[in-house]
């Protein structure tokens, strides 16, 4: 269950983003150092573009992380696993249909398409560890696999330092999306 956004989640997701976040509803993890590092979004952006990512690595550091997993080989090596254990395939095809419930409760999409490859491929360890994040471990396997291949992405403290003008009483967000 996503946390509602803060003015302050909003603008350190900003930060690690270099960008103002589209569609974001709500904090789905927070990295040990205490900032976001996994947000949710909408199904649709605010023009009613389809948007199935759902969970999103915000984290400059994870995603670097996830990178470097993706560059050494891991997203070969995993769909090759998929293939002849079937243990691992049926897990995987369970943590898309849990990834697409959440999504659809929220709305439904015209594709059934999820993220990360979900059900039958590994396209993107950044989606995939961002869901293991937010649905916790045991969910997704292959999204599990890349978090613990990932290391401790957070040990040298917070990705994004606080804005200079950051006012630490700020009110809660009205809104709760878009922006």
């Amino acid at each position: 269950m996503s946390e509602r956004v803060s003015p302050q989640d909003r603008d350190v997701v900003a930060r690690q983003l270099g960008r103002t976040p589209r569609a974001l509803t709500g904090v789905a993890h927070r990295c040990p150092c205490g900032q976001p590092d996994v947000v949710q979004t909408a199904p649709r952006l605010e023009d009613g573009t389809p948007f199935p990512t759902v969970y999103y690595l915000t984290c400059p550091r994870a995603t670097a992380a996830a990178s470097r997993l993706e560059s050494a080989g891991a997203m070969k090596e995993w769909q090759a696993d998929l293939a002849t254990d079937p243990e691992l395939a049926a897990a995987y095809a369970r943590a898309h249909e849990a990834f697409l419930a959440t999504r659809d409760a929220v709305d439904v999409l015209p594709t059934r398409a999820s993220a990360g490859g979900m059900p039958d491929r590994v396209k993107c360890l950044h989606a995939l560890a961002a869901h293991s994040l937010a649905a916790g471990p045991g969910v997704n396997p292959i999204g599990d696999r890349a978090l613990a291949g990932m290391g401790e992405w957070w040990s040298h403290g917070p990705c994004a330092a606080p804005a200079p003008d950051a006012a630490p009483d700020a009110a809660p967000d009205a809104e709760g999306s878009g922006s």
